[in-house]
C-alpha cells in the first residue's frame, strides 16, 4: 500500500510539472509593486520614471519564475518558434500611473522580448539595468564569448502603442579589440555604422551613414525578441 501511494504522488508530481506553461495574466491595477506580482514570481529589475508625457512617475519592472521550465523561443525567425529550452520565464511589464496618489494602471505585459539568463553565453545573465531616458523605455541586453555583443532598444508610447524609435548593435572582440558598431533611427530611417577599433578616436574609425528602409515601426507585440529581426540580408537586430 506505501508503494502504491509513493507511486500515486510521483506520477501526480510529474503530470504537474508535464503541463505546458502558463504565463499568468498580471493585474490590471494596484495600489503597490507587491499587488502586481504574482505568486512564485520575484522582480529581477525595476525602474520609475515618465513614460507617457504627463510629467507623472509610471513603472516598469521585469519578474521571473521560482523555477525552469520548458520555453519555445525564437532564434533568427520572428514568426517560428524554433527551440525548445529549460529556463526560467521572463515577463517585462509597464504600468502608468494618472496621478501621483493614484493606483497603478497597466500599459502591456510582455512575455517574450525579455532575454533569459541562459541567453547570453558564456557572459552569462545578458539582462542589463532598465533605464528611462526622454519618455522611453531603454532595454539592453550584452552576451557572447570572445566576440561580444550590446543590444540597446528604446520602445515610446506613441499612438496608443509601443513603437522601437532608435536601437544599437555593438559587436567587438575582447582580445583585438575590432568592433562594429551599428545605430538605427527609425523615426527617421537612418542607418550609421562605425567600424574600427574600440580605443582608437571616432576620427580614425569609419563611419558611413545611409537611409533605412523599413515600412513600419516594431512594437513589443511585433519584434519577438532580441536577434529575431531580419533588418537585411544577414543583419539581425
Amino acid at each position: 500500500m506505501k508503494t502504491k501511494l509513493i507511486l500515486f504522488f510521483l506520477l501526480c508530481h510529474t503530470a504537474i510539472y508535464a503541463q505546458p506553461f502558463k504565463f499568468p495574466v498580471l493585474p490590471e491595477s494596484g495600489k503597490s509593486a507587491e499587488s502586481l506580482i504574482p505568486s512564485n514570481w520575484k522582480i529581477i529589475d525595476s525602474i520609475s520614471g515618465d513614460l507617457n508625457n504627463d510629467n507623472i512617475k509610471d513603472f516598469a519592472f521585469v519578474i521571473e519564475f521560482y523555477r525552469p521550465v520548458k520555453e519555445n523561443r525564437a532564434y533568427g525567425d520572428n514568426e517560428t518558434e524554433l527551440i525548445t529550452e529549460i529556463q526560467k520565464p521572463r515577463i517585462l511589464a509597464i504600468y502608468f500611473k494618472r496621478s501621483a496618489k493614484g493606483a497603478y494602471r497597466m500599459a502591456t505585459q510582455n512575455n517574450n522580448f525579455i532575454l533569459r539568463s541562459e541567453e547570453g553565453g558564456s557572459m552569462g545573465d545578458p539582462l542589463r539595468p532598465l533605464a528611462i531616458k526622454s519618455n522611453k523605455l531603454l532595454l539592453s541586453f550584452e552576451g557572447g564569448g570572445n566576440w561580444r555583443w550590446i543590444l540597446n532598444y528604446q520602445f515610446k508610447y506613441l499612438d496608443k502603442d509601443w513603437q522601437l524609435t532608435e536601437a544599437n548593435n555593438y559587436t567587438y572582440h575582447s582580445a583585438s579589440g575590432e568592433m562594429n558598431d551599428k545605430q538605427y533611427d527609425f523615426v527617421n530611417k537612418k542607418r550609421k555604422v562605425i567600424s574600427g577599433k574600440i580605443n582608437d578616436t571616432t576620427a580614425s574609425n569609419e563611419t558611413f551613414e545611409q537611409p533605412l528602409t523599413v515600412k513600419s515601426l516594431r512594437t513589443f507585440n511585433s519584434f519577438k525578441k532580441p536577434w529575431t529581426w531580419e533588418i537585411s540580408p544577414d543583419e539581425f537586430l
